[in-house]
């Protein structure tokens, strides 16, 4: 696999960045990444892995566009009110970039279908918004040691960490299940934040590129306009 010249012009940017190259790039066009949720999480994480070359994307997610998602769900528009997620999202990735292969799944991520649609990626996107479902990606990715970025938002904050064979997981950072909130507001631009950081973290991921979030939990909180950092050991049971 080599990089066409059209490529070569499209990702030049990205090409000129000392720890990416036409080496790198070329890798980030041979990954495969699942983005599991379409949402506020997955929406900017879907659009900047397209523009960044990602070669095949897996989309999973159940629901359709809903008028109250369009205030942060970037990859959705007005036009897009009742089609599924998944092909809404698709239509936006392909305008941006139809060099990328996209795969889609209707369907919400559970305990029958999580092991076979994950093994098909190497490395995955939890964009979720319930904590069961993201316990499950946790346990079949620790499972099968599948890398993946955790996402999650909670109306003006958010937290992200990247998980890792061998690293803390998601099992690390909670003891036990915590309960999931009823509706809730949320800032609109926050999952967009948040977002961005789990792109970022999955392409230096692919291309080698850097230090990531491992063993540690990156916090935002849009009112103070700060950043914190938690550090996570990995438990003495984790199976990771």
């Amino acid at each position: 696999m080599i990089l066409t010249e059209e490529e070569k012009q499209r990702y030049r940017r990205n090409i000129l960045v000392p720890e990416i190259g036409e080496v790198g790039q070329l890798k980030l066009k041979q990954a495969s990444v699942l983005i599991v949720g379409v949402g506020g999480l997955g929406s900017p994480v879907a659009l900047y892995l397209s523009a960044a070359g990602i070669g095949r994307i897996g989309l999973i997610d159940g629901d359709c566009v809903d008028m109250s998602n369009l205030q942060r769900q970037v990859s959705h528009f007005t036009s897009d009110i009742g089609k599924t997620k998944v092909l809404s999202a698709k239509e936006k990735m392909l305008a941006l970039n139809p060099n990328i292969n996209i795969e889609t799944y209707t369907e919400f991520i559970d305990e029958v279908n999580a092991e076979q649609i994950i093994s098909q990626y190497d490395f995955i996107i939890d964009a979720t918004d319930r904590n069961a479902t993201k316990f499950l990606i946790n346990d079949i990715c620790v499972k099968l040691k599948k890398p993946y970025s955790h996402g999650s938002i909670y109306v003006n904050q958010g937290h992200v960490m990247t998980i890792l064979p061998g690293t803390a997981c998601y099992r690390c950072l909670f003891d036990s299940m915590p309960d999931d909130y009823g509706e809730k507001g949320q800032f609109g631009v926050v999952p967009g934040i948040i977002g961005m950081i789990q792109a970022t973290e999955t392409i230096k991921y692919i291309v080698g590129m850097g230090e990531l979030l491992t063993n540690r939990l990156l916090m935002y909180d849009a009112v103070s306009m700060t950043f914190t950092e938690l550090k996570i050991n990995k438990r003495s049971d984790c199976l990771n």
